[in-house]
């Protein structure tokens, strides 16, 4: 058996480094460009195009963001991390998946940055959901993503709470880790609940892809919110330090393959 901890050491670093940058820049034009936090998700990269050697950055962004994806894809698929095959372990796998797509896009999203002179992918996700609302039962498709999104929210809030990530957390790691985490889980809790409830309405209510949010858009459209508003950007851009950290002291267990509930869980 191939030791899977070394196997994929190389996809969780780039991986995380890359959402590092992610979440640490759509956290500082939150709290510093109200423009930029209005163009949504295409503002994250507009502006770190606008970096020097920002086409680097976002084609580092790319492969990064692929490989994360690429893990996260393993993890549900073969169980990379060993989480298990009980319930608990199979929902958590295909939160995975879901993880994976949503790295894809944002990797789309960065090459079309990196290979265009500025025209970026913002609206495909009201594309592809336009194309879900236009077949029959889309719109009941949308809404039930929108619940994923929801027991997702619920999940992030979880592991802000428990502290519950910090298993997977070499005892090397900062002794701030901890709060690091929990903030930014917390954020990130805030965002899905937005995503979700977008999708729900645009699923049940509204039947209009329009008001779908991706990841930037959800923040922009708590702007006028005051102090939320501040505490979730403060929360991302955390959440983005705290990604950085998990690119030098993320573990993965080399436990004990075909258990139903691994020990790391008990």
């Amino acid at each position: 058996m191939f030791d899977k901890s070394k196997k994929f050491r190389p996809l969780v670093r780039v991986g995380y480094f890359s959402r590092a940058i992610l979440y640490s820049v759509l956290g500082l034009i939150a709290l510093t460009s109200s423009g930029r936090i209005s163009q949504g998700t295409d503002g994250i990269f507009i502006a770190i195009k606008e970096f020097p050697l920002g086409i680097v950055i976002l084609w580092f962004m790319v492969v990064g963001l692929a490989a994360y994806a690429l893990f996260r894809l393993a993890s549900a698929l073969f169980d990379v991390e060993n989480h298990g095959s009980d319930k608990k372990g199979l929902g958590m796998r295909v939160g995975h998946a879901g993880s994976a797509i949503g790295h894809v896009a944002m990797a789309y999203s960065a090459y079309e940055f990196a290979t265009s002179s500025g025209r970026g992918g913002g609206d495909g996700a009201q594309e592809a959901a336009a194309g879900i609302l236009s077949v029959t039962l889309g719109g009941m498709v949308l809404a039930i993503l929108g619940l994923v999104f929801f027991v997702a929210a619920f999940a992030q809030a979880k592991k802000g709470f428990t502290g519950s990530f910090m298993n997977r957390i070499s005892a090397e790691a900062p002794s701030y880790t901890r709060w690091l985490g929990a903030a930014g889980y917390t954020a990130r809790a805030v965002v899905f609940l937005v995503i979700g409830w977008s999708l729900v309405r645009a699923g049940f209510m509204s039947g209009s892809s329009d008001q779908i949010k991706t990841l930037g858009d959800a923040v922009a459209s708590l702007s006028g919110e005051g102090i939320v508003f501040t505490l979730v950007a403060v929360g991302l851009l955390v959440f983005g330090i705290f990604s950085l950290i998990l690119a030098r002291y993320r573990i993965i267990p080399d436990l004990a393959l075909g258990s139903n509930a691994p020990s790391f869980r008990s």
